[in-house]
């Protein structure tokens, strides 16, 4: 057994150095294979609009809304195909709005259809430039609008009007001067009663577009808003720019131009299909009945001169991020329970008096039954040469539960994060007739992490497999040291705001932790400095999102190594009472994370530009702090509380912690089994003739698990 242990810890030691040669450090930098965005233009609508202005779409592309300076009304046309303008057929529903509005040039939707807005350039003498607000009775349904209120009047010569995707930023394209566009905050979302306007970093309050369009006409924003496109009579283009942070014009750089005045006399409006792949730009010529909406095809979504680069959006890279994080979480959530027991062990020596349990594990899993019938009993050789020595030798039983909720703050390359992990770990354990105390653990455990504000998230439910020992160096000397094995499974979402991706992934991970100790006592007191190494490799497979053919992303194989160090110390004692023993203890630790750092590479399915992310994770330094007690009662049960702090520059993490361990008699026998993602435990007991059974059933990983207990009493004989 200890040839095993030491091969598989030099085994451990030599993936991960190979890994830290195989995977350098470097800067996070995109590597790309660049390829033309627009495919080209492939059909026009006529909408019999005179002078059309504004285009929009319900969030299927089903209802198409057209607006304009003469008619004043709303068209509303039905669909067949999504976002298909061939297939528009007008229908009869219209919104007149001649006594509030007279040059239409823009039309907007609130998320869900049921509020809409219009720019108003109002020519007439007055001048009442405006954005009037109307209800809609039935979501998308032009016939039912009812006029709420009129914002902004005479304050600009409106071009056009966007919002973000939740609706908490307002954007007027104002052409009094210099072509500006001008950022407003909202006090909820798509209430322009109180609006903010916002300064950008240079300390104006809009951003200037004169030289780019001096006659602009229609602009609008990707879903993610990490693009923005501007249209006008002058250029005869769809100007194509980048923005650092979504919805925010303090950083604006353009990447390029689009030429449509093939297609297009007086470019105006433009619009897009949820996913991006659609580009609709109207052509406004005057008085003109059969002027059309244009219809183009993007190889990927917004790409009109190029692709969204996912390494340049916060919440993209961040999701990447997380699932790097979320694996090395796992790791060290795993050896937290089977480490806070050895430690557990050591803190009550001199009271563990171990009885006859009869532990069994069963398991469904054709690989897990292999593991439980081979190597379970090999791992407990020392105490016996057969699978029935391994059911009836010395065990004690516990149990530990854990809730950790967590965050990471923005930084310019990534979003925040917040993190809540709940596990449950059993184990079994028993001192060998070597004096080595040796022992098992599940554990099952889920991951749910949410990702920026747009409504991103990572939920990763694990299943692992511990082999532990504690091996005593004299008195009060300890090596502690484990391996063992993780599967994972992960269900993604990439939510830009008003379209998301979904994904699952798969992943293993290998994992191993050293750790020594050493125990300074006086009286009841004990002091017991440590030092501990953690290691481990992860594979997370490849996979392709769902949802949005115009963002979809396939994600190669992903290959994550782990090394981290530590060095602490634990301060207890022990307060003896008539019911039983307190013992209030602290640990404090340092730890450094030296792993190397890993990589991404992705590409869009849609036109096969491909991107890698460099430098995920950098090294980190951690101190964590934890405070609980031990309570053991007289009766066999014993109870272990911690709570735990893990606290680094840009994260911290909280830990509660409550374990249980329960010595019955020799007539006492505990059974486990795993079937599929259902756990069950019973707990068989002779007491004065009768036979008591317990059993309890969990599903691990349903969207609402099945639970239940079940009694049943029966005379022995």
């Amino acid at each position: 057994m200890k040839v095993f242990i030491k091969n598989l810890i030099i085994k451990f030691f030599k993936i991960i150095i190979l890994i830290s040669l195989i995977l350098p450090s470097s800067i996070i930098l995109p590597s790309s294979i660049t390829f033309a965005a627009v495919k080209g233009f492939v059909d026009s609508k006529q909408v019999n609009q005179r002078r059309p202005m504004g285009v929009a779409f319900n969030t299927s592309g089903t209802k198409m809304f057209v607006v304009g300076t003469v008619e004043n009304k709303i068209f509303e046309f039905d669909l067949t195909n999504g976002f298909d303008v061939s297939t528009a057929t007008k229908n009869s529903n219209e919104c007149d709005f001649s006594s509030q509005a007279t040059d239409v040039v823009d039309i907007d939707f609130n998320s869900d259809g049921t509020k809409l807005f219009l720019a108003d350039q109002d020519q007439t003498a007055d001048n009442d430039h405006t954005i009037e607000e109307f209800n809609l009775t039935t979501a998308y349904d032009v016939s039912s609008c009812v006029h709420v209120n009129e914002h902004f009047a005479g304050d600009f010569e409106l071009v056009g009007i966007a919002f973000n995707t939740s609706g908490t930023k307002l954007f007027i394209f104002d052409e009094t001067s210099n072509s500006l566009i001008k950022q407003y905050s909202l006090n909820s979302p798509y209430n322009l009663s109180n609006p903010t306007l916002q300064k950008q970093s240079t300390g104006t309050s809009s951003k200037t577009f004169e030289t780019i369009e001096p006659q602009p006409t229609g602009f609008a924003f990707s879903s993610d808003g990490s693009k923005m496109f501007i249209t006008g009579k002058n250029k005869d283009k769809v100007q194509e720019f980048n923005l650092s942070t979504p919805f925010d014009l303090s950083s604006v750089s353009k990447t390029g131009a689009y030429d449509i005045s093939d297609e297009i006399d007086i470019v105006s409006g433009i619009s897009f299909s949820n996913d991006g792949l659609k580009m609709f730009v109207i052509d406004s010529k005057n008085n003109d009945a059969n002027k059309d909406v244009n219809e183009y095809d993007l190889t990927c979504g917004f790409g009109v001169e190029d692709c969204i680069d996912p390494t340049a959006n916060k919440d993209d890279v961040a999701s990447i991020e997380t699932q790097s994080e979320t694996t090395k979480k796992i790791i060290q959530h795993t050896t937290y329970p089977v480490i806070n027991r050895m430690e557990w062990l050591r803190r009550n020596k001199g009271r563990i008096n171990l009885t006859n349990q009869n532990i069994k594990f069963q398991f469904n899993n054709t690989i897990m039954n292999s593991l439980s019938k081979t190597l379970i009993p090999l791992y407990f050789s020392n105490d016996g040469n057969n699978e029935k020595n391994f059911q009836n030798s010395n065990w004690s039983f516990w149990s530990e539960g854990t809730i950790s909720i967590g965050s990471t703050g923005d930084t310019g390359q990534s979003s925040s994060k917040s993190i809540n992990t709940s596990a449950i770990t059993l184990g079994a354990d028993k001192k060998g007739d070597d004096n080595i105390m040796r022992g098992i653990a599940l554990r099952f455990g889920t991951d749910d992490v949410d990702v920026g504000d747009l409504g991103s998230a990572l939920d990763m439910s694990s299943f692992s497999l511990t082999f532990y020992e504690s091996r005593p160096k004299g008195e009060q000397r300890f090596t502690d040291h484990l391996v063992g094995v993780s599967f994972l499974n992960s269900n993604l979402i990439n939510n830009s705001g008003s379209i998301s991706t979904d994904g699952e992934r798969y992943g293993e991970q290998l994992y191993g932790s050293l750790s020594l100790r050493d125990t300074f006592s006086k009286n009841q007191f004990n002091f017991t400095p440590k030092l501990k190494i953690n290691y481990g490799i992860t594979h997370l497979g490849a996979y392709t999102e769902t949802g949005a053919t115009g963002l979809n992303l396939e994600y190669d194989d992903q290959y994550i190594g782990n090394f981290t160090s530590s060095l602490g110390t634990s301060l207890d004692n022990t307060y003896d009472f008539k019911m039983g023993s307190f013992i209030p203890y602290f640990d404090f630790e340092y730890y450094a994370d030296m792993s190397p750092s890993s990589q991404q590479k992705f590409s869009y399915v849609s036109s096969g530009e491909s991107f890698t992310l460099r430098n995920i994770n950098n090294s980190t330094h951690n101190m964590i702090g934890g405070i609980g007690f031990d309570f053991i009662s007289e009766n066999g049960l014993t109870l272990m509380t911690k709570y735990t702090r893990d606290q680094s520059k840009n994260n911290k993490n909280d830990n509660f912690i409550i374990a249980l361990d329960y010595r019955g008699s020799q007539r006492s026998s505990y059974a486990m089994s795993i079937e599929d993602t259902s756990a069950k435990l019973s707990h068989n007991k002779e007491l004065n003739g009768f036979k008591i059974n317990i059993d309890s059933h969990y599903d691990l990983f349903g969207n609402e698990p099945d639970y239940g207990v079940y009694l049943k009493i029966s005379n022995i004989n």
